[in-house]
């Protein structure tokens, strides 16, 4: 069993990798990077793969991955891509990215133990990799459908739960995207505005 986390846990940036989302499979299904355009890689050698495992919170510790384990991985998170997706615009599952998800949730999943210094819990890629599976099974199937969302942002394809008052957000994160988005506006109304007071 993966271990329990909080939405307020989970929203951690660090210089590795970036949790924005709001939930762990949100997050791993970022781990392609605008998908419109660039496309950018995060799981570009297995260490990245562990990395990622480790800083999500939900394993102390991963045996290293094989180049094996990142295809496994990779082929995952592009069925709870497709899943999430589906789901949050109201249409049908595809069959291979279901079949996809729910071959990585009935793999055995990494499990908790207890130790003098408290809780650790220690994995394997695929032990790793099921727990993701399994959270995004719950995400799917759960009550916080209708507050999936995309991020404003048009290069950024990151979905994430809006729990704002209001369902107002509308960045994954203002660190990652907000920021980036309000700086760009703001340099187009300085550029435009000498031109418009020149007239």
């Amino acid at each position: 069993m993966p271990r329990p986390w909080s939405p307020v846990k989970m929203v951690i940036v660090n210089a590795d990798h970036v949790f924005v989302c709001g939930h762990p499979a949100l997050d791993f299904a970022a781990t392609l990077r605008a998908r419109r355009t660039v496309r950018f890689e995060v799981f570009a050698a297995p260490e990245r793969l562990d990395a990622w495992f480790v800083e999500s919170g939900l394993v102390d510790s991963v045996t290293p991955a094989r180049p094996s384990d990142v295809e496994r991985a990779k082929s995952v998170r592009e069925a709870v891509y497709e899943l999430i997706t589906a789901r949050r615009l109201g249409e049908p599952f595809g069959a291979r990215a279901l079949d996809v998800l729910n071959k990585a949730a009935r793999k055995p999943s990494a499990a908790p133990q207890l130790t003098s210094a408290g809780r650790r819990t220690d994995a394997t890629p695929e032990e790793a990799l099921s727990a993701v599976a399994r959270l995004a099974v719950e995400l799917l199937s759960g009550p916080d459908v209708p507050l999936l969302k995309e991020c404003g942002n048009p290069e950024c394809t990151r979905v994430y739960i809006d729990r704002s008052r209001g369902a107002r957000r509308q960045w994954c994160g203002m660190e990652s995207c907000g920021n980036k988005i309000k700086a760009a506006a703001y340099r187009a109304r300085k550029k435009s505005a000498p031109a418009a007071a020149a007239r």
